[in-house]
């Protein structure tokens, strides 16, 4: 995909102000409600993919449609997110998003009331370009809302509001979606499902998206511009965005954390349904998801404070190792520590997103919109690996399948400590 030329991504970047450190508690504060939201909306996702896999007797591949559907957004809407956050302003972008992402929640409505598949896809799809253009005006507007020094740290703590909202949508999403579910190996006629369980709570998050865009557009976000750190970006550098090596290789970091974490929590209730691990029903087990995001919320908080203390690279390097090790251990138990080792990797995965951000945009100065289009762009991590994951489960069971992400765990290890080092600035 082409990229726009750096003129049209940022064609007069606004000088940094100078003089006494601006105060950003009350618009930082207004922005984490928003990594709330989506927090909250990806997550049903994860309840989405049992419920309309009960009701087209779909296998696990075509169920993943809609993490492919989903996800596939952020690659296609990522990169013209960042060209109109660029013109048009962090704010204005953020309130576009909130629009778009509202239509796509009411689209829900129609989608049920037909039971068509390809229609509920559809509406993700546009739901999910709603939300990346918010992740794309969000993720660096609150990375450069304060001191470089502790950008990692800022954009954890959103991203733990980020999983509190993760953490509350599957127990709120399994008492009013799947129970009203059969057991997953009931033959019952999908017919017989109720299609209200997915409108009412999609038609409540259309109309909690246009209420928080309206709040949002009465709080004063302070006009903000990139950070150019001397001797690392020259202001009106020529260099191919392609030229820095700490950002393409997080590009793949992103795509390769991404597609774990949406692998396995999308998968979770199907894993916890079998034999050897616990035989749950889809609410019971749906109801455990919640504490796969509840630890990445817990170790988020936690991480806030740890990457003020500790270099972000090892930091995330020692994460990856601990999402390997839980892993293994659960491809290889059964029973209840198979079932709570890879919840448990929910904590692992919970400093990824903003410490590969925040360590791939180190240093890009006016560039920060662009390299942030191409970062939210990897998200289609979420829709191709969780795809592969799913013909790898239908072929040779769920336990194989959690080997691949093993291998991007492995992938993340290695950025952390090798991938994240930039030319000319000491390693993290």
């Amino acid at each position: 995909m082409a990229l726009p030329s750096p003129s049209l991504v940022n064609p007069s970047p606004t000088p940094v102000a100078t003089g006494p450190a601006p105060r950003y508690t009350s618009a930082l504060s207004a922005v984490t409600t928003l990594f709330f939201l989506w927090g909250f909306i990806t997550c049903l996702n994860d309840i989405l993919i049992p419920y309309l896999k009960a009701i087209f007797q779909l296998s696990f591949a075509q169920a993943n449609l809609i993490n492919l559907c989903f996800f596939g957004a952020y690659f296609f809407i990522s990169v013209p997110a960042g060209m109109l956050v660029a013109r048009v302003g962090y704010k204005r972008g953020m309130l576009l998003g909130f629009a778009v992402a509202a239509a796509g929640a009411y689209l829900f409505y129609p989608a049920a009331e037909a039971r068509v598949y390809g229609l509920f896809l559809g509406a993700l799809f546009v739901l999910a370009s709603g939300i990346t253009i918010l992740q794309v005006a969000a993720n660096p507007y609150v990375a450069i809302l304060g001191p470089p020094a502790s950008a990692s740290s800022r954009l954890t703590l959103t991203q733990a509001f980020n999983s509190l909202g993760t953490t509350l949508a599957p127990y709120v999403g399994s008492a009013l979606i799947l129970s009203h579910l059969p057991t997953l190996d009931n033959a019952t006629s999908a017919m017989a499902i109720d299609v209200k369980a997915v409108q009412v709570p999609y038609l409540v998050i259309g109309t909690a998206l246009l209420l928080i865009s309206l709040l949002l557009s009465r709080v004063h976000l302070p006009q903000v511009a990139p950070a150019t750190e001397t001797g690392l970006v020259e202001p009106e550098s020529t260099a191919s965005i392609w030229s820095y090596r700490h950002l393409v290789l997080g590009v793949v970091g992103i795509f390769a954390y991404v597609g774990a974490e949406v692998a396995i929590g999308s998968h979770i209730v199907n894993y916890l349904a079998l034999p050897d691990v616990l035989a749950l029903g889809p609410k019971a087990a749906g109801d455990r998801v919640l504490f796969y995001w509840g630890a990445a919320m817990i170790g988020r908080f936690s991480g806030a404070y740890l990457l003020n203390r500790f270099p972000p690279g090892k930091l995330l390097a020692f994460n990856a190792v601990g999402a390997i090790v839980l892993v293994l251990i659960s491809i290889n138990t059964t029973g209840e520590v198979a079932t709570w080792s890879l919840l448990a990797v929910g904590l692992m995965n919970s400093l990824m997103f903003s410490t590969i951000f925040t360590l791939a945009v180190a240093g890009l100065g006016y560039r920060t919109e662009q390299a942030s289009g191409l970062l939210c762009m990897a998200i289609v991590g979420g829709a191709l690996i969780p795809m592969l994951f799913g013909s790898i489960a239908d072929q040779s069971g769920l336990r194989m399948a959690l080997l691949l992400p093993v291998l991007c765990y492995l992938y993340v290890l290695w950025y952390g400590l090798r991938g994240s080092r930039r030319a000319g600035a000491a390693s993290s």
